[in-house]
């Protein structure tokens, strides 16, 4: 965890991007030790005293570069605004035949009140590569995971779904979509800090129970998240190097990385149900619903 302290360090000292600049800022060797000692901490760790790049300062600068990259070169171009999500999700229903089960609807109102769209792609995705298979497209309960019956963990918090349902999933995801959210920074904060509690709880459950579950991370809404939230891009970025997401979504990808994604949970599931029976609680609201066919 020493790297990451460093990373989050540096980063917010010398900056997430340069003014007037629409990009995502890497640090230079020279940015970090500046940062370092605007903080009054040590650099010998960083470089040595010739100031030339230890292990660490190396490794720290091609990480920033790596993850500006990242951003910059991909995630901006895969974001969507709402009316881009509308029109995608549209041409999946039409593809598939299918439309979002339970219809998510977002919590704003007058000419801002309308589906999630997000949301509505992902279970149109979903549905339509789980050979029929339950899914829980939005549990109404915390995720529970069980040995002999018996309850070993759960979660803290309710998640935005789980395959194939809340008792033992083999995956589960949360989506952050803003497409019409006018105050950004402390929701937006609040959401990447409790997904990261999610995935160190399950990092805590592989490590400790042997208990391997994938866990997502669904994002959009490009005037949002790049125009106002490169930070918390930055964040959600080495959140999944820190091992707290097993992937992260941005936008359009979602076409494409989904259903790969979704035929090896159904995969995994089937492997784990021909070896033993999954542990089902009646009434804690872990009833798997379906998409609905457009015919």
């Amino acid at each position: 965890m020493t790297f990451w302290a460093y990373v989050r360090t540096i980063t917010e000292v010398d900056g997430y991007s340069a003014r007037g600049q629409d990009r995502v800022k890497a640090f230079t060797l020279e940015g970090a030790i500046a940062a370092l000692r605007k903080r009054n901490l040590s650099t010998d760790d960083v470089s040595d005293a010739n100031g030339r790049a230890t292990k660490l300062g190396k490794l720290l600068v091609d990480y920033s570069l790596h993850r500006a990259d990242v951003l910059n070169s991909h995630v901006r171009h895969d974001l969507m605004n709402a009316g881009e999500a509308k029109d995608l999700y549209a041409r999946l229903c039409d593809k598939y035949r299918l439309q979002a089960a339970n219809i998510p609807v977002n919590k704003q109102s007058g000419d801002k009140k309308t589906i999630n769209y997000m949301t509505a792609i992902v279970h149109v995705i979903i549905a339509a590569h789980i050979d029929s298979a339950p899914c829980d497209y939005s549990p109404r309960g915390l995720t529970t995971y069980t040995r002999d019956g018996k309850p070993v963990r759960t979660l803290s918090r309710w998640l935005d779904g789980a395959f194939p349902s809340i008792v033992n999933p083999v995956a589960t995801w949360e989506i952050k979509e803003y497409y019409y959210t006018t105050t950004f920074g402390s929701k937006v904060s609040d959401a990447i800090y409790v997904a990261q509690l999610d995935g160190m709880e399950l990092n805590e459950l592989r490590q400790t129970e042997g208990i391997d579950v994938q866990h997502y991370l669904m994002v959009d809404a490009r005037d949002n998240w790049w125009k106002k939230g490169k930070s918390y891009l930055c964040r959600i970025v080495d959140m999944l190097h820190m091992g707290f997401a097993s992937e992260v979504l941005f936008g359009r990808e979602v076409e494409t990385r989904l259903p790969v994604l979704v035929k090896d949970w159904s995969r995994l599931n089937k492997k784990r149900d021909s070896l033993t029976p999954r542990s089902r609680i009646p009434g804690a609201g872990n009833e798997p619903t379906t998409a609905r066919s457009t015919d």
